[in-house]
Order: structure tokens, then C-alpha cells, then sequence
């Protein structure tokens, strides 16, 4: 049975950097059993229905300015898979899950910054989804959920965000300490992801110490990924954490295996 994952995407420079956090990555890439193909919730696509690729080539988007211009020549030429994702609309209609079909649209950075880390040949099959913030976490929770079935046909099923995302508390400078709050957070976090305390989780925003901080309410959308790989798991409840560590000094950088 593949295992869903939940993979921080962290900043996009990340593609063109080696150190603890992409090595880890590399080496995931190599231990995972090979992937029949990899369906990819990413935090830089978000819709209120939500999308299923139907793509047969992806195009490489650079949804991000001021960084390295050498970012802006990467390619990552990954082909869908039209099984898949008539695989994952008959799954949607089965478990009443409402969707849309996206023909055209390319992989952003949240999906290619890790795809090319974890199979820098882009030889495995994608299928992009995106994700919805307006709905609550049982709800992207129930949309995971609906794909488990996909597991057991060797399918990779990741969400790709960050627990601990807040542009507006990073410190660039990086001097190698790591925020208190962020921490809090993501123990607290780790804590309830181990003991599968969906109740717990669901209610994250006023339970979680540091929640508006870590998560605040204008950047949900990298937290929520966690959410539709957590629930494409349910039929395990098995949580187990594979990195993690920080930039900037609140920046989580964590993998996270469900199943």
C-alpha cells in the first residue's frame, strides 16, 4: 500500500539548493516504492471547486518574483495521466465530491520545487489538484478520504504546503534559531498528528497555541495540504514524521508520512 505524504515546499529556492533539507528529499525520492503515479495537492493552486488535471504535458510556472533568475530556466516537464484522472473523477462522483476538470493549467512551484527533488527526471505521471480554503478540515479531509483507493494502485498521494507558514514573521538573515512559537505549534501539531486526534486537528485555529501566528487567517492555504494527505490515509490512521526542520527562523520545513 503506497502512503500518502505531506511535503513543505518551503521557499522556492529550494530548487537550486543543497542542503539538509533537499538531500532529504533526494533520498526520499529513492527509498519510496516507484510510483505509478503521483496526484499532487499543492497551496499555490487554490479554487472553490475543486480541479482535476486532465493534462497530457505540464508547462513550468514561475508563480514568484526576485529571486535567482537561473529559478526562471528550470523546466519540469512532467506528463499526466489520463487513467488517473478518470480514476479520480469517478472516485469524486462516488463520494459526491463536486469538481471541475483544468485542461490547460501548468505545475506551479509548491508542486515542481518538490516533484523535481523527489524524481528530478520527471519520468513519474502528475496529476495536479488544487485546494479549497474556504472549506472546513473534515471537509478537505472527507476530499483525501475519497481517494484512498488510489494507494493500493500505487499511487503517491501528496499534499504539498507548510505547517508553520507566515511570510510576515520570517527572518531572512537565518541566523539559526528557531522561533519559540513556531515550535509550539508544530508539537503541538505533531502530537495530535501521531495520536490521529482528528477532533483535535479540526479545531486546530483555537486549540493550537500560536495558531493565528503560525497558520494566520490570510495564508491557510499551505497548512490545509495536510489535510487532503491526512484523510487519503484514513483507512490506516498511521502518522508518522520523516523531517523536519526550519528556515528563517519559523519557515517548517517538515515531511510528514500518513498509511
Amino acid at each position: 500500500m503506497m502512503p500518502s505524504l505531506f511535503i513543505a515546499h518551503g521557499a522556492p529556492l529550494l530548487a537550486i539548493e543543497n542542503n539538509e533539507y533537499t538531500l532529504f528529499l533526494n533520498q526520499l525520492g529513492h527509498s519510496l516504492p516507484r510510483p505509478k503515479a503521483i496526484v499532487l495537492f499543492s497551496a499555490h493552486w487554490e479554487s472553490k471547486t475543486q480541479k482535476v488535471s486532465e493534462v497530457d504535458q505540464y508547462d513550468t510556472i514561475y508563480d514568484f518574483g526576485g529571486f535567482d533568475p537561473s529559478l526562471y530556466t528550470i523546466k519540469y516537464p512532467a506528463k499526466g495521466s489520463q487513467e488517473i484522472s478518470n480514476e479520480i473523477i469517478d472516485l469524486f462522483k462516488e463520494n459526491g465530491i463536486p469538481f471541475d476538470v483544468e485542461t490547460k493549467r501548468g505545475l506551479d512551484h509548491g508542486a515542481w520545487v518538490v516533484l523535481r527533488l523527489l524524481y528530478p527526471e520527471a519520468d513519474v505521471p502528475v496529476i495536479a489538484m488544487s485546494v479549497n480554503p474556504n472549506l472546513t478540515p473534515e471537509e478537505q479531509y472527507k476530499v483525501g478520504k475519497s481517494l484512498t483507493r488510489l494507494r493500493a494502485n500505487d499511487v503517491l498521494i501528496i499534499g504539498s504546503g507548510g505547517t508553520v507558514h507566515n511570510l510576515r514573521a520570517v527572518n531572512f538573515a537565518d541566523n539559526g534559531k528557531i522561533d519559540q512559537w513556531a515550535l509550539e505549534f508544530d508539537d503541538w501539531l505533531a502530537h495530535h498528528l501521531h495520536t490521529w486526534d482528528t477532533d483535535s486537528l479540526f479545531k486546530y485555529d483555537t486549540l493550537a497555541p500560536n495558531a493565528q501566528y503560525a497558520v494566520p487567517p490570510y495564508g491557510n492555504e499551505h497548512f490545509i495540504p495536510i489535510f487532503y494527505a491526512m484523510g487519503a490515509a484514513d483507512d490506516s490512521k498511521t502518522a508518522k514524521l520523516l523531517h523536519r526542520s526550519f528556515r528563517y527562523g519559523n519557515l517548517s520545513h517538515s515531511v510528514w508520512q500518513f498509511g
